[in-house]
């Protein structure tokens, strides 16, 4: 008898912080030219509020896995919303940098154990049938709470300082906390693994290494040429093989890849990663090509964007709702038509391009991603053993950070490239007008790029199937 559990309850208070975390993890993004002001500081060194954040998560993602079978859901759940109010307290009362960036760190330690625990729970109190719904929430927040920072951001600058990006935040996260401390029960069972740390080690410079090496490339400061970048991502790929080969010579391994072996499983997580690519790409690529290619103001670049984010937000549940019923294939291969369209559109914009037709493109391509995403997840996912949960949720979520990662480095490397090559054939390369069709050229480079992605995940898309899930959830209570 699978025990029950007040679902809904649980859903809001994790649904409510996770909104939170995501939402200020990019909020701060549109404050970086003003934070660049206020603290005197470089554009490189203004970039590691972002860096920082992102390889936090790329280092404690993959210990998820170890963390959801040491402690209970509570205590996690607590663990995970003291480091986000903590950090969150501390940027809005920032007074200098380095006060920032501690904070940042902290903040995404909290999102780095809130994410997996997130996900690791709906797959324990929600039945394989109800699982598509409960994940299109899932998709609600992890979509419209990213889109939605710049925005609000952008406005709360525009009257506030940036220190109430992160006031309005707290209180949210401690009503969060406190929905959650009176119906959050602890749905795993703790079976206390022994740590391994040399994997805890590998892990850490593995995945730390890569995505430090993509970041910094991404900045563009010196590119891929710099032996930081090389170094690093050397480094980080060579742990990250030692790491694989001792995991799978454990008996009891910190990661276990075991989930690789299911085959749904496989295809959910590169669809996934697919659409992260092109979610990263575009979401660096538009906001430059509105602003430097059509001339267009960071508040208005910001405002188109949200309509495409807030509805591939708001169809999440939907699209949650239809896997359900009709299973993953007639959703993810029309999303993945879509995409690939919508991004085909995207190479022939030109500076005169209107505004109406922009903004629609990029709504027709967050509605493809909706229909790809949640469906993959989820199908994914349900075809693991419940004692593979947490190590599939943690594979899934520390692969998205560092593709994410890749996919922004590979954006710009692109689009870098596109523009040079374009100025080097121009007699006037120093002319407004000319660097804005170079900004064109090097977009329509990247969305080529990420087409190509696209129709990839199309190949994979015609080999997912649904998975039956006819054996019992194991409750973790008995």
């Amino acid at each position: 008898m699978k025990k029950q559990y007040n679902t809904k309850a649980i859903l809001a208070s994790l649904l409510i912080v996770g909104f939170v975390g995501m939402y200020s993890e990019t909020a701060l993004n549109i404050a970086m030219v003003n934070l660049m002001d206020v603290f005197q500081i470089s554009a490189a060194t203004a970039q590691w509020l972002t860096t920082g954040f992102l390889l936090t998560l790329g280092i404690i993602m993959p210990i998820s896995g170890l963390l959801l079978q040491m402690f209970t859901t509570r205590q996690l759940f607590v663990g995970s919303l003291i480091s986000l109010i903590v950090g969150t307290l501390v940027a809005a009362l920032a007074i200098n940098f380095e006060m920032l960036m501690v904070a940042r760190v902290l903040q995404a330690a909290g999102m780095g154990l809130l994410l997996p625990l997130l996900f690791n729970t709906i797959l324990v109190i929600y039945p394989p049938e109800k699982r598509g719904a409960a994940m299109g929430f899932v998709g609600l927040v992890i979509m419209f709470a990213p889109a939605t920072g710049p925005t609000i951001g952008g406005l709360i600058i525009e009257y506030l300082t940036w220190h109430f990006i992160f006031w309005f935040s707290l209180p949210f996260l401690i009503i969060g906390l406190l929905i959650g401390l009176k119906y959050l029960e602890n749905v795993t069972e703790v079976t206390k693994p022994r740590i391994d740390l040399f994997s805890v080690l590998l892990s850490t410079i593995g995945f730390g290494g890569v995505v430090y090496g993509f970041s910094k490339a991404g900045e563009g400061d010196e590119g891929w040429g710099s032996m930081v970048v090389v170094m690093s991502i050397i480094i980080g790929l060579v742990a990250l093989f030692f790491f694989v080969l001792r995991q799978n010579s454990m008996n009891d391994p910190m990661l276990n890849l075991s989930v690789f072996k299911f085959p749904m499983y496989v295809i959910g997580l590169l669809l996934v990663m697919i659409c992260m690519v092109v979610i990263m790409s575009s979401m660096i690529i538009l906001p430059m090509f509105l602003q430097t290619g059509a001339g267009l103001s960071v508040f208005t670049a910001g405002l188109m964007l949200l309509p495409g984010s807030a509805l591939n937000g708001l169809l999440s549940p939907f699209i949650g709702r239809l896997f359900d019923r009709f299973g993953p294939k007639w959703l993810v291969i029309p999303g993945l038509i879509v995409v690939a369209t919508m991004l085909w559109f995207f190479t022939t914009l030109s500076t005169a391009s209107s505004v109406a037709f922009m903004v629609a493109l990029h709504i027709g391509l967050m509605v493809g991603v909706a229909m790809i995403w949640m469906p993959s997840q989820t199908n994914g996912l349900n075809q693991l053993p419940p004692e593979l949960y947490p190590h599939g949720t943690a594979v899934m979520n520390t692969l998205q950070q560092v593709v994410g990662a890749m996919g922004t480095a590979v954006a710009i490397s692109i689009l870098t490239g596109g523009m040079e090559n374009y100025l080097h054939g121009s007699s006037a390369p120093g002319k407004p007008t000319e660097l804005a069709n170079a900004m064109t050229s090097g977009s329509h480079d990247v969305f080529l790029f990420t087409m190509i992605i696209a129709l990839i995940g199309l190949i994979f898309g015609f080999f997912i199937r649904r998975v039956v899930t006819d054996r019992a959830i194991v409750n973790s209570s008995h």
